[in-house]
């Protein structure tokens, strides 16, 4: 026998036995077992087909007010995805997106609310819960969503997923008399602001304990207070009064909030025009330091510094404005028109504080909304039965998308933003 066979005999020989895998300690189970999995980590699966998993961060819908649907549309690909049927009256129709930006929450002119899911395209829920009602708002923590109604008068606050209701808050401000509710925002700590167009008030209410809601009427605020918009800080809501020149600021941060009027009398001296089409503010107006507002009965666009509050110039434009809406980053304001001027858009430099650029869309011009980062704007055509979609800097048309009657656009990205 060799060396090499005599060593290896005697090692076989001498060499402990081990014991079988069933007495091996649990800890040295335990960590063979997690190198096993980590070895099969190393070695990437094979693919295998499944459904495809699809992010909203880039998803919208578009309004098809004539047919009662709205469009599921991707905002980067440029392209709608499919329709989603059987909302009903959606000719004044807005809507507010759950946090994760997968519900849509559709509030239609004839007074229903509807659950959409978008990835899906299905209606999950939907309830007639008045007459007449013209939009919505979403609480902070997303379990509240709240309806303003003309008919009757006021404000219902549903359970976000169940859509059942959990407070009535009729807008009476005197026995008897309901009025019609406008300008709907959340605010911070489950709260909501809505102004009173019939009554002249701002009420605020607290839902902390939506069993038992808290109200805080804010009384003899203006005539007619007809929209409003909340600034991206939450701390102030200004509502545009339609019954006289001028417009009524609350600070919410204030420890009692109180109505301030602002601008009043800003068309003094002048005869206004007749008013075709109600104008909106939101707060898509706001662009850095200054606010820029449209002025009812006029061919003009207010500015304001949100400091003082008080008017710092004028912008002529070519018709009485509707919506005046700024770009992401404040650099740009756009704005669309009441008839007989709502075929064209008009883009106003807010550096130089002019208009410096006209565009004919289509017919019927009814809104805009920009892409999150502001590098395109869509633009829904109503009668010409389309949307387009338009490059902010070099004002050229990327895509234009056939729809029915296209009013409001809506995109996801207003899930993460306050008075949206």
């Amino acid at each position: 026998m060799s060396l090499t066979a005599l060593r290896a005999a005697f090692s076989a020989a001498h060499r402990p036995a081990l014991p079988a895998p069933a007495a091996w300690p649990r800890r040295l189970l335990a960590a063979l077992a997690l190198a096993a999995g980590l070895a099969g980590c190393a070695t990437p699966a094979p693919e295998t087909a499944g459904p495809t998993i699809q992010g909203t961060g880039d998803l919208g819908l578009v309004v098809e007010r004539a047919r009662g649907s709205l469009q599921l549309i991707n905002t980067s690909r440029r392209e709608a995805l499919g329709r989603i049927e059987g909302l009903g009256d959606l000719s004044h129709a807005s809507l507010v997106y759950s946090r994760d930006g997968a519900h849509a929450y559709v509030f239609g002119r004839d007074g229903a609310l509807t659950r959409v899911h978008l990835p899906s395209r299905r209606i999950l829920a939907r309830v007639q819960q008045s007459g007449n009602s013209i939009g919505g708002a979403i609480s902070q923590d997303g379990r509240l969503v709240a309806a303003q109604n003309y008919q009757p008068g006021g404000i219902k606050v549903f359970d976000a997923q169940t859509l059942k209701l959990v407070a009535d808050i009729p807008a009476e401000y005197a026995p008897g008399r309901l009025s019609r509710v406008v300008g709907l925002a959340d605010l911070p700590g489950q709260r909501f602001i809505f102004s009173l167009f019939d009554a002249g008030e701002i009420w605020i209410a607290d839902l902390a304990d939506p069993a038992a809601p808290r109200i805080t009427r804010l009384r003899d605020v203006g005539r007619q207070p007809y929209d409003a918009l909340l600034t991206p800080d939450g701390r102030h809501y200004i509502a545009g009064l339609f019954g006289e020149d001028g417009l009524v600021k609350v600070d919410l941060w204030a420890d009692t909030p109180r109505a301030e009027r602002i601008l009043a009398g800003y068309g003094r001296g002048q005869e206004p025009l007749p008013v075709f089409k109600m104008p909106h503010l939101r707060g898509w107006a706001i662009a850095g330091r200054h606010a820029y507002l449209p002025a009812i009965g006029r061919h003009e666009v207010l500015v304001v510094d949100t400091e003082s509050w008080a008017e710092v110039g004028r912008i002529p434009v070519a018709g009485q404005p509707v919506f005046v809406m700024a770009r992401p980053d404040g650099r740009q304001v756009w704005v669309n028109f009441a008839v007989p001027d709502y075929d064209r858009v008009q883009v106003i430099d807010t550096q130089r504080r002019q208009v410096v650029h006209t565009l004919r869309p289509g017919k019927a011009v009814l809104h805009m909304e920009f892409t999150p980062r502001g590098e395109a704007v869509w633009i829904s055509a109503r009668d010409s039965n389309e949307v387009h979609v338009i490059a902010t800097d070099s004002f050229a048309t990327l895509a234009r998308l056939p729809a029915d009657a296209p009013s409001g656009i809506f995109f996801t990205s207003r899930a993460l933003r306050m008075g949206f």
